[in-house]
């Protein structure tokens, strides 16, 4: 009995795991009054921030130590590299989940970014945004973008969440997600021109970040054979439990004939 309460348990942490990521919501609305503070300390709604354009959302948390800085840091690659013209075809957001974070460290890591493009970017483009009345858990909410809080013994407070650009129209309807930390210039601009027209596309590359993890003192992908080792557990778990279903019937009907044996 202790065996299957542990396989059970075991069972409902990988369930767990398995519910954080995106879960798309395409052709759903965002709500565009919804304040946020931004690097310079400055609060407006997303409406004001998105000024009527196509725009793209990144949720990141600026402390982070895993994904965030690789993706932040793609991102600054591919926009540099994109087509179109910032603040006049689209806007960026990057959105902080954690509530503890300030606009000081916002500032920081919007000077990092900007300074990291291979060419001058309208600063007014790109905006590091902070939570108001709880905004940030909304969005990313509307947007089916899951997350949790994980304290060290530590005590260092990290987020597990996944990468993802979720693209949304002038109107505020979610239009594409782009998953993953590595985008190309061409995905982005066809997302942005669809969006533009409140074109609903598909998504690509929805698995990179199941098999991989960065390593932040490696700076590099690591095969993460503890999710593919949770997702054989899984597997077997539910293969025990139908046997164990099985075999109880089977127990059941061989008590039940011997009864009728001894009745007759």
């Amino acid at each position: 009995m202790k065996k299957i309460v542990m396989l059970v348990l075991l069972f409902l942490t990988v369930l767990q795991a398995e519910s954080l990521g995106v879960n798309e919501k395409l052709g759903e609305y965002v709500p565009l009054d919804l304040t946020f503070i931004d690097e310079d300390g400055k609060s407006r709604t997303l409406k004001e921030y998105m000024d009527g354009k196509p725009t793209i959302i990144s949720l990141n948390y600026f402390r982070c130590a895993g994904i965030c800085t690789p993706q932040l840091e793609d991102m600054a690659k591919m926009l540099s590299k994109l087509d179109l013209a910032e603040n006049t075809d689209y806007k960026v957001l990057t959105i902080s989940f954690a509530p503890d974070e300030t606009p000081p460290l916002a500032k920081a890591k919007r000077k990092t970014m900007l300074a990291a493009m291979s060419r001058p970017y309208v600063k007014d483009a790109w905006h590091f945004l902070l939570s108001e009345n709880n905004s940030s858990a909304i969005l990313a909410d509307k947007v089916g973008f899951t997350y949790k809080k994980e304290v060290s013994r530590a005590g260092v407070v990290e987020w597990i969440h996944a990468a993802s650009l979720i693209v949304i129209s002038p109107e505020g309807k979610i239009t594409r997600y782009l998953n993953g930390i590595e985008q190309l210039p061409f995905d982005v601009k066809m997302a942005v021109l669809e969006s533009a027209q409140g074109k609903v596309g598909p998504t690509i590359a929805k698995t990179l970040l199941y098999c991989f993890a960065y390593d932040p003192k490696g700076k590099t992908y690591v095969f993460a054979w503890e999710k593919i080792a949770a997702t054989v557990i899984l597997t077997i778990t539910i293969i025990f439990f139908i046997w164990l279903i099985k075999a109880g019937r089977r127990d059941q009907e061989e008590h039940l004939n011997q009864r009728r044996d001894i009745d007759e």
